[in-house]
């Protein structure tokens, strides 16, 4: 008898201390990830989940493709210049390539990344997720930048491959012929 009254009582006051624990498992879907894993989310509110493997970038549902992480800031000339340049490959290679904009600007608004698409012709992905300056520090580092890094970093990668980065304005012509050989064309 003692023994089944002592077994509930332990098992009761371990349900109510589960039950009344304050973690909040109302987190948003950032908050829950892994240390390997960012949620971006696009002007239009698309989601993309990136995931670090090994020393790669994979980006989800992106198999065979190239994905290029633009790592930029509305600020900045150059980053404004290769605006046009990687629209005009995505453009080009609208079914072999995923360019991400990762501004790198902390609790930007969305209209000001709408201002710099239309401004710059930005017509590729542009992400504002509290997760942006995270997986800008983490390729940044991958890459061996250091913790004060130049902008605009282009950085490709094909199925967690690392294909090349670009430090600065850079022509479209040299990033164009590091798709074509991710590619294979």
């Amino acid at each position: 008898m003692f023994k089944k009254l002592t077994l509930s009582l332990i098992l009761a006051s371990t349900l109510l201390f589960l039950g009344c624990s304050d973690n909040d498992t109302t987190k948003d879907a950032n908050s829950m990830v892994s240390a390997n894993e960012y949620i971006l989310t696009s002007l239009d509110k698309k989601q993309y989940i990136v995931k670090k493997e090994g020393s790669g970038f994979v980006l989800k549902g992106a198999q065979g493709k190239v994905i290029i992480f633009d790592i930029f800031a509305t600020w900045c000339p150059p980053c404004r210049g290769a605006a046009t340049h990687l629209s005009s490959l995505q453009k080009k290679y609208k079914d072999d390539l995923i360019i991400i904009g990762i501004s790198i600007e902390d609790k930007i608004i969305d209209s000001k990344l709408q201002d710099f698409r239309q401004k710059y012709d930005a017509t590729y992905t542009l992400v504002n997720s509290d997760q942006n300056r995270r997986l800008a520090d983490t390729i940044v580092n991958e890459l061996k930048l250091g913790e004060r890094y130049p902008i605009p970093i282009m950085a490709l990668y094909k199925d967690g491959k690392y294909i090349n980065h670009y430090i600065g304005t850079i022509e479209e012509e040299l990033i164009e012929n590091d798709i074509k050989l991710a590619l294979e064309k």
